[in-house]
């Protein structure tokens, strides 16, 4: 899809599975986003509202050819997670106070795109780690269709 490289406006449909200790959540979101390509990758890209405040942080999830994905969240507090099926990979969370290395651990890594019409659908388990310290299991379940 040539208009790939202008981006193209896709709906977006999110869900995701957090268990952190004994705390289970689950949250969904249905927002509109943008489709980029750049050189080999691809770029989602879409503003997550907080339904508290009212406040929207931008998010970007890169995915490459090499079927890894990475993931910005561009809030007071900068998280960027990298995802490699089956490696820990470090990652980084910066927040007020300063850089807090973590590490994620990738289970389940599927990503799948179509041309006609232009959608994917992409599926992440991955464990969260603090230092050693278990922070969180989580499983996202994203699907986007131009």
């Amino acid at each position: 899809m040539d208009q790939l490289s202008t981006g193209v406006p896709v709906a977006i449909h999110l869900e995701t599975h957090i268990k952190q200790h004994d705390d289970v959540s689950d949250y969904r979101l249905d927002v509109d986003g943008q489709l980029v390509q750049m050189g080999t990758n691809l770029y989602l890209r879409y503003l997550e509202p907080d339904e508290e405040t009212g406040d929207k942080t931008p998010v970007t999830m890169k995915f490459t050819p090499e079927g890894e994905v990475h993931l910005t969240r561009a809030a007071e507090a900068e998280l960027r997670l990298h995802f490699v099926s089956g490696k820990r990979v470090t990652a980084r969370y910066n927040t007020p106070y300063g850089t807090m290395p973590i590490e994620t651990v990738t289970p389940l890594l599927e990503t799948k795109f179509e041309e006609r019409p232009f959608r994917g659908n992409v599926k992440i388990d991955y464990l969260l780690y603090a230092g050693e310290e278990l922070v969180g299991n989580y499983k996202i379940r994203l699907q986007f269709t131009a």
